[in-house]
């Protein structure tokens, strides 16, 4: 991090004193007041803010390769994108409606959009000045971005042809005058205004070029010599043929900008037709309220107030930038031809005893539960379950939860497949996956045509449980095989996201699988208690109050002088409720090892209230994403007695008490040691893409204490085959054991 980045830090922990010291305040209440105080919570807006930051300084960590950094400044920035769009955004329109009701912190809406303006404002700097940094870089690497005044003849040459072959064809250059308005801007649209002067003298108007939504922003320039990759952003090239857009004048001035909208969809609550009310919707999203338009900072201010003037900006709305816009598009710049600047290539591993039983998934699994770890296990097991499924003659049924998954998608295949086949097919969609929406609307539709039974869920209740239900004929019997995930059915997202898929026979399970299909397509809302499960839990019904009935055992496990423990492992924890039975527990003494990716709203290690509580966040190559719990049960962690699950929740209130979710228990010997000695532990240990929580919620990365060499979860996983999915004459190496006192290693 440089100079600069540390002092603007420090100025912003400076200007939270206040805060900072009612925080304070906490380490000297005793624990009956700290549970009914609001400060016990940190705000979750501020929270994903912190998440943010940590992604952005992998753009600032030397030990990962040139583009692989690059990639992580593109993903902070597309990720501040989404949290103006949608939360953000949510946040002004209660302001709007003039809304005081405080969240679970005790901010207001309008103090919890003050504090984050001061924060993303210094996490949009902090982007500026890795650019800087990360491009002269790349340049030392002979990867350039130029700007028009670094061009060769040659280069004008070769770049007004391509200008004329493939820009000039799709932009639509406009004038804004009485007789011409100012156009509507989409979301995440990015127009280049000009203040032009004819050349002949005297007239003088305003011309407006938006860039072209499918047009690469940045323009690979020929090679001047091997090895060299050469770019220019669109905007400047418009700039550098001016003249063919608008013949006879000349820019007196010039202004770029990129508006971000509101994009939040809200569906009523009694749509007659669910369907045709989305597709409305995301017709209307396009037209969402500005809720940021960043204007580059070196513009004439005249043609900046005319911008904000026509377009209706308020002055919440404005960001002067000085740098480059719209950063997340620098991911453009990402080649696959620089092996030398990215991540080594790794390729998934095919779970063993799958190969053992000739490939065969149903073998495999009758045998004895598997859990597949992705990425670093293949995806394609789950293809290969659902196709062998569309093409075994003794399958019946295939039921099928699709949250979000890809174009062309390989699932959605087979199951087309298998209803063309005769089989009986049901596929639960979710439309409402937010921003997948229109995508999940056409596969729906694909699914239809061949004969799937779709069902698109609640109104009111996303579902997000990842579940397949095999139901096959054997020996006159029918029996299930079942696939639980944490993830959803994606090839893609699969080789970079780390999620769980558990493959099991259970029969229990299996007719708890049933059961959850059977609750979301016989109910038009859910009914209050749900269905009579033997082994997994359900949100919005069970989920919540299973969890907190174990943390509370655990508890009493503590004040009884008997082993006690938490592990668990999650993208974000919000819950109040969860979060207080958590506080309760380490008030009797639990200790509590988290690993909370993103937002948290817990205050580990606060006297009296959290000082058993220790919360890390881990961010590097492959984004975490499994949900996983831990439970001692009466022993010390890690053991055979520990009560282990998997699940598609976080602990937000969203998930468990308006999604459909499931917890799944994992029961077999060698699954459970998977997940529990292999996967938990790996993810304790380590110290080398790992950031502490701090009480007052800011985070501290970890350093190998005393190692010459840390430890790293992703490269164990990458290198060690898992234990469920082993063969036969594989050894597995299992990471180092705990101190359950510490989380230390030993």
């Amino acid at each position: 991090m440089t100079t600069t980045r540390k002092k603007k830090k420090a100025e912003a922990h400076m200007a939270d004193a206040d805060r900072e010291s009612s925080e304070s305040a906490l380490s000297g209440t005793d624990a009956r007041t700290l549970m009914s105080q609001p400060e016990r919570f940190l705000n979750r807006e501020l929270s994903w803010l912190k998440f943010n930051e940590r992604v952005l300084e992998e753009a600032a960590n030397r030990s990962h390769p040139l583009l692989e950094r690059l990639r992580f400044l593109s993903i902070s920035a597309s990720n501040l994108d989404e949290f103006y769009m949608v939360r953000y955004a949510g946040l002004r329109e209660q302001v709007r409606a003039g809304i005081t009701r405080p969240s679970q912190d005790g901010m207001t809406p309008s103090e919890q959009v003050a504090r984050i303006e001061d924060e993303a404002g210094l996490l949009m700097n902090a982007q500026q000045e890795c650019w800087q940094e990360l491009r002269q870089s790349l340049a030392d690497e002979n990867i350039r971005v130029l700007d028009g005044k670094s061009l060769t003849k040659a280069d004008r040459s070769w770049l007004k042809g391509h200008f004329q072959e493939r820009i000039l064809p799709i932009v639509t250059p406009l004038a804004v005058d009485p007789a011409h308005p100012f156009p509507f801007i989409p979301n995440l649209g990015f127009a280049v205004a000009y203040s032009l002067k004819a050349k002949s003298g005297g007239d003088t108007m305003t011309g407006l070029v938006p860039l072209p939504a499918f047009s690469p922003r940045f323009i690979r320039l020929t090679e001047r010599r091997k090895g060299e990759a050469r770019y220019i952003a669109l905007e400047d090239v418009l700039t550098l043929f001016l003249e063919e857009l608008y013949p006879g004048y000349e820019p007196t001035g010039k202004c770029a900008f990129r508006i971000v909208r509101d994009s939040d969809i809200e569906i009523e609550e009694e749509a007659e037709d669910l369907i045709r009310e989305f597709e409305i919707l995301l017709k209307q999203r396009r037209r969402g309220r500005i809720v940021r338009i960043k204007l580059e900072k070196n513009a004439p201010r005249s043609l900046r107030e005319f911008i904000l003037r026509e377009i209706g900006a308020e002055p919440q709305d404005v960001v002067i930038t000085d740098g480059i816009l719209g950063l997340a598009q620098l991911s453009e710049l990402i080649g696959d031809e620089r092996q030398d600047l990215l991540f080594p290539s790794y390729e998934p591993r095919y779970p063993e005893r799958i190969r053992e039983m000739g490939g065969n998934c149903f073998n495999a699994v009758r045998a004895k539960d598997i859990i597949v770890h992705h990425p670093f296990e293949s995806f394609d097991v789950v293809v290969q379950f659902i196709r062998q499924a569309a093409a075994d003659p003794d399958v019946v049924a295939i039921k099928q939860t699709l949250y979000r998954t890809s174009s062309n998608s390989p699932v959605v295949a087979a199951l087309i497949e298998a209803a063309e086949a005769g089989k009986n097919v049901t596929a639960l969609v979710e439309i409402k996956a937010r921003f997948d929406e229109e995508a999940n609307l056409r596969l729906a539709r694909d699914l239809e045509r061949a004969g799937v039974q779709v069902v698109y869920g609640f109104i009111e209740y996303k579902t997000h449980a990842k579940v397949s239900l095999v139901v096959r004929q054997e020996e006159g019997e029918l029996r299930t095989y079942t696939h639980f995930g944490t993830g959803n059915y994606h090839p893609q997202t699969a080789r970079i996201y780390t999620d769980l898929s558990l493959f099991t026979a259970d029969d229990a399970l299996g007719r708890d699988a049933g059961r959850l299909f059977n609750f979301v397509t016989a109910y038009r809302d859910p009914p209050p208690h749900g269905p009579d499960f033997e082994k997994i839990s359900m949100s919005p019904v069970t989920l919540q109050m299973k969890l907190i009935e174990m943390v509370e055992a655990e508890a009493r496990n503590a004040r009884d002088g008997k082993p006690s423990g938490i592990w668990a492992k999650m993208n974000s924890l919000v819950d109040q409720d969860v979060i207080d039975a958590l506080y309760l527990a380490s008030q009797a003494g639990v200790p509590i090892n988290l690993v909370v990716r993103g937002i948290c709203c817990l205050r580990p290690q606060v006297p009296g209230l959290s000082e058993t509580i220790h919360v890390k966040s881990i961010v590097g190559r492959f984004l975490e994403h499994s949900r996983i719990v831990c439970f001692a049960n009466g022993a010390e962690l890690p053991s055979r007695q520990a009560r282990v699950f998997i699940s598609s929740a976080d602990w937000m209130q969203r998930n468990l008490k308006r999604r459909v979710e499931a917890l799944v228990p994992v029961e077999t010997t060698a699954v459970h040691r998977q997940v529990l000695n292999q996967i938990m532990v790996a993810n304790l240990n380590d110290d080398l893409q790992s950031w502490q929580m701090n009480p007052d919620g800011t985070y501290t990365r970890l350093s190998p204490p005393g190692r010459t060499e840390g430890f790293s979860a992703h490269h164990y996983f990458m290198e060690n085959p898992s234990l469920s999915g082993r063969g036969s004459a594989l050894e597995v190496s299992l990471p180092p054991r705990l101190d359950p006192r510490d989380g230390a290693a030993k």
